[in-house]
């Protein structure tokens, strides 16, 4: 069943893209300008991201960027797309949460991933094997023992299993995620290419063997995609422009570089191979007009049997971004 306009929930992820003619400080603060004005658009939460050495993305240390949006706003609720477990220890991590949710109680979201360094430098830089994602079922489970007070360490301050959890879901992630009744937060192009009333096979399992936890009582889906909203389909367009030219150079060069505007970016002088993934990566994204988008989100929601759209896509032309975000919250009150 496609949910109503009126029940679906919307919120953005940002992940601090690094922006030509922008210093590091000025991407951190727009991105605590952005929350602010989120929040008075009336989204549910705005999330942030962790990424270590890559030069096109400022986020690296979401606890501290989450805290510095906290301050900053009232009500928004705040959170991670995610805190990836490889890179710290289980009880780092539960000490941040437990923090965090000391701090600003009933705000505080967390998601939690596996992904490891991009790179050989960056793993060898934090100290993680190449396949320390393969601990993350024994890791999650250990951050859970301590928020819950269920391990031998007294975590300080203590959570109570107050802050909600989520884990990025692919694949076996999101059998961990039903045993322990978590919730999840799923994205991928694969969302975008669903046969007509098909629904998702990953998310329908998970469903049915949802086990009740103290974090969730029942089975919870956020479903992530890069939007952009404009006037029209080839402004909306544009402004993913950047991010979808940079992710398909990244796959040419092993680098991810700082957005350009996207007037400097002309797609007749690229190769064969990298203009196919600038077209890909439009085709794993929704965009258009307000009236398309809307169309194409509840499309998505009922593949996935969610309710909430967590809103990614990074954008040079900030000014395009703020209009994006404001026609994206007139969509669904």
């Amino acid at each position: 069943m496609t949910p109503s306009a009126s029940a679906v929930t919307v919120s953005v992820l940002d992940r601090a893209n690094a922006r030509a003619g922008a210093d590091e400080s000025e991407i951190l603060w727009d991105v605590i300008a952005r929350a602010r004005r989120l929040e008075t658009l009336g989204y549910e939460r705005i999330w942030v991201a962790e990424h270590h050495g890559v030069p096109g993305i400022v986020g690296s240390v979401p606890a501290l960027l989450m805290g510095a949006i906290c301050a900053a706003t009232s009500d928004i609720r705040v959170g991670s797309a995610g805190i990836m477990l490889p890179a710290h220890t289980p009880l780092s991590v539960a000490e941040q949460i437990s923090t965090l949710e000391a701090l600003y109680p009933g705000r505080i979201d967390i998601g939690l991933g596996r992904s490891v360094g991009f790179t050989q430098g960056v793993r060898e830089a934090l100290r993680q094997r190449k396949d320390a994602g393969s601990d993350f079922p024994e890791d999650l489970a250990e951050v859970q023992s301590y928020l819950a007070a269920k391990a031998d360490i007294t975590l300080q301050p203590p959570n109570a299993a107050a802050t909600p959890l989520y884990v990025l879901a692919h694949g076996a992630s999101l059998e961990f995620a039903a045993a322990t009744g978590l919730g999840v937060v799923v994205g991928g192009p694969s969302l975008l290419h669903a046969e007509p009333g098909k629904r998702h096979l990953g998310l329908e399992k998970y469903r049915r063997e949802f086990k009740p936890s103290l974090w969730f009582a029942e089975p919870t889906v956020i479903v992530s995609v890069p939007i952009a909203v404009a006037d029209t389909t080839e402004a909306a367009q544009q402004l993913l422009l950047p991010e979808a030219w940079t992710l398909a150079m990244s796959r040419t060069t092993g680098s991810f570089a700082p957005l350009q505007p996207a007037q400097d970016l002309d797609l007749t002088t690229i190769g064969d191979r990298e203009r196919e993934r600038v077209e890909a990566n439009f085709a794993s994204a929704i965009y258009g007009t307000p009236q398309e988008v809307r169309e194409r989100i509840l499309t998505l929601l009922h593949y996935t049997g969610s309710t909430e759209i967590l809103a990614s896509g990074g954008m040079h032309d900030q000014a395009g971004q703020e209009r994006s975000d404001e026609l994206l919250a007139g969509l669904f009150g």
